[in-house]
């Protein structure tokens, strides 16, 4: 049964409505197009950013509403959190779009010899733990007589049900991992947030510096623009309330199987 209480007949379709603030966390490519698309979408909401790089002037949010943030930190978190409290910030929307799959020797697995536990050290810190503690360090931030989203890129790699070829055994179960720990999350805020809704979202293959060096194969009409990516992501979170929590979805509203 969906949640009732004050705020609730704003209900999902009216996200572009609400008034509050927003918070996209990661620079990357698909994070610098949901702020985008949000300025233009949903106006009456104020927005945040994180980002670990200079932010170039110009965009659509103001460098003093950057903040500085490592997922891996938790000293970063607390900081990014108290900031956010001492601006008087109440979070209707947030959306993780931090995400690690390669950097410099640490590649996606192919054989089961090239696991290092460093690497899957690495990528669970980044995929797994950062989206949850981000939750536990945002929750105080979040109104509890509104309709609040939390949402987190995961991907169709992380699906168990869905993993018929191998390899990539770290980002696969990092991914997982989030999905699982969210999931819980979900089912604790159905108790204690019963107006927020949590989701995990798989954008499909989008056009940045994460996928470019597996995407050769990727047929054209089967990559998409970051600025396509983000419309379909918030088209996803718009139709979704407190009654369709937890889910795992693909971008164009599909049920992934966990």
């Amino acid at each position: 049964m969906p949640a009732q209480g004050a705020g609730a007949s704003e209900g999902a379709q009216g996200l572009f409505h609400w008034r509050g603030d927003a918070l996209v966390v990661g620079g990357g490519g698909i994070g610098q197009a949901l702020l985008q698309a949000l300025a233009q979408r949903a106006p009456a909401l104020r927005l945040w950013a994180t980002s670990r790089r200079p932010w170039p002037a110009g965009r659509v949010v103001p460098p003093e509403r950057v903040l500085g943030l490592d997922l891996t930190d938790d000293s970063s978190l607390e900081a990014c959190a108290r900031r956010l409290q001492e601006e008087d910030v109440q979070l209707r929307l947030v959306i993780n779009t931090a995400g690690l799959l390669h950097d410099g020797d640490l590649q996606p697995e192919k054989r089961l010899q090239q696991l290092q536990r460093s690497s899957l050290e690495r990528l669970f810190s980044v995929n797994a733990y950062g989206p949850a503690l981000l939750a536990r360090s945002l929750e105080p931030l979040l109104p509890r007589q509104e309709p609040v989203h939390f949402a987190s890129l995961s991907a169709r790699v992380g699906s168990i049900g869905d993993n018929q070829l191998g390899g990539w055994y770290g980002y696969r179960a990092a991914k997982a991992a989030q999905n699982q720990l969210l999931r819980c999350l979900a089912l604790e805020w159905e108790r204690r947030l019963p107006l927020a809704c949590v989701s995990l979202l798989h954008p499909g293959t989008t056009a940045t510096a994460l996928s470019e060096p597996f995407r050769r194969s990727v047929p054209a009409e089967q990559l998409f623009k970051p600025e396509r990516a983000a419309n379909q992501l918030l088209d996803v979170i718009a139709a979704q309330g407190p009654a369709h929590s937890g889910r795992f979805l693909a971008w164009d509203g599909t049920t992934i199987p966990w």
